[in-house]
């Protein structure tokens, strides 16, 4: 039974138990729209043999063809007509470099609404961890540069502590401005994928019912990634700080560590699956794990590549903007070369805080889009979602779009 609500970002068949009535290509038609009818007296099956020209020394065969003509999908091929692009991504399985090409056309087509998004998020959410960070998170403890072991000891758990309560305070405002941008975005790139224009009112209106949904799917990957840690450094933190319990403990936060990263890759695209095709959060992580099967080192590697090159991105925006900020505040930085903990003022928080604003710009768009596209990717490649969205898009051959992807939806 098919269980699958398909692609309703806008309009799509069911992805799963494909049969008769799953949208394909129109049979040819003469100029007056009628099925060309075919006579059913036929010639004899003849074999093609590829025309020659004449030589000096006889027949000679035609050039061979170039390398990729008759296979690739990308060139078309003898006898197979390229792929259809309504939008930013052609509609067949897709390599590495498409994936993050579509991810950075889409940005480059929905600059408006995007950028739009993304600034505004990141503006919100940096003020609003630059004054939980100013008013609210404790501040640094003072550090003794010659202390005993015990005040050494002690340091290091008052510095631990006061940095996981900093770090706890801000992640909730990450998470919330993450989440928004996330939904929002999905469904600027999945109408991009169908060459559709889009408006961020748009976007918000349709992103904002599932927003509560979202929300429950990440809480519940956060949980279970810290109750899997939990329970690899339980044993090692019950036997204590003997070289048992430290063996205990790096042997389980490595094994913990290789759970959580493999079922985050297993669940990467429930939350595509949860905007797209307006499943639940069990639904959706179910999806997820169908989609990866047997595809988990190829999501995997396309992830850790797109995190690499955020990474790499976030890096180069964010150094000249601390370099400014370490320059302007200059007490801050005597405290840092003096070995205590820094306490920066406004003008570092600020200054640093314009370089996350930029980068998270740049970075968001794309992180998003590579999520989405390999979601449709691998239904493109489990469940020929290339036909219906071909279909939804209006693409000559594959059927008219059925009102249902026409209409506007609340």
């Amino acid at each position: 039974m098919n269980d699958t609500p398909g692609w309703a970002s806008p309009g799509s068949a069911p992805s799963e138990g494909q049969g008769a009535d799953v949208p394909r290509p129109a049979e040819p038609a003469d100029e007056h729209g009628s099925a060309v009818k075919w006579s059913k007296d036929q010639p004899p099956a003849g074999q093609w043999s590829p025309p020659t020209a004449s030589g000096p020394s006889g027949p000679v065969p035609p050039p061979a063809p170039a390398p990729g003509w008759g296979g690739g999908h990308q060139q078309g091929g003898w006898g197979r007509p390229p792929a259809a692009k309504p939008g930013v991504i052609p509609l067949r399985p897709l390599g590495v470099g498409e994936i993050l090409d579509g991810a950075v056309s889409t940005l480059r087509a929905h600059w408006r609404a995007v950028l739009g998004l993304t600034i505004t998020v990141s503006v919100l959410t940096q003020i609003g961890e630059i004054l939980l960070q100013r008013y609210v998170a404790p501040a640094p403890p003072k550090i003794d540069p010659d202390p005993t072991p015990a005040q050494a000891l002690s340091q290091a758990v008052e510095s631990a502590q006061v940095s996981l309560i900093t770090l706890a305070l801000t992640s909730v405002v990450t998470l919330i401005g993450t989440l928004i941008t996330t939904a929002l975005l999905t469904v600027v790139i999945s109408r991009s994928v169908l060459g559709r224009p889009v408006t961020l009112s748009d976007a918000w209106r349709e992103a904002r019912p599932r927003l509560p949904q979202l929300l429950a799917l990440t809480l519940l990957l956060t949980l279970l990634s810290i109750g899997i840690m939990a329970v690899g450094l339980l044993p090692g933190l019950l036997i204590g700080g003997s070289t048992a319990g430290v063996v205990l403990i790096t042997l389980g936060g490595l094994a913990s560590g290789v759970v959580i990263l493999w079922l985050m890759i297993r669940f990467s695209l429930s939350s595509p699956a949860l905007m797209l095709e307006r499943q639940g959060v069990r639904a959706s992580l179910r999806r997820s794990a169908k989609l990866v099967q047997g595809a988990w080192w190829r999501v995997f590697g396309i992830l850790a590549l797109t995190m690499l090159l955020m990474f790499l991105v976030t890096v180069i925006i964010a150094i000249p903007f601390a370099v400014i900020a370490y320059l302007v505040d200059g007490e801050g930085v005597g405290e840092l070369f003096a070995g205590t903990n820094p306490e920066f003022g406004w003008p570092f928080l600020i200054i640093t805080g314009v370089g996350a604003v930029i980068a998270a710009a740049i970075t968001y768009p794309i992180s998003s889009g590579v999520s989405v596209l390999l979601y449709v990717d691998q239904r493109i490649r489990r469940e020929a979602l290339d036909l219906e969205l071909a279909r939804a898009a209006g693409v000559p051959g594959y059927g008219s779009p059925s009102p249902d992807d026409t209409a506007p939806r609340s």
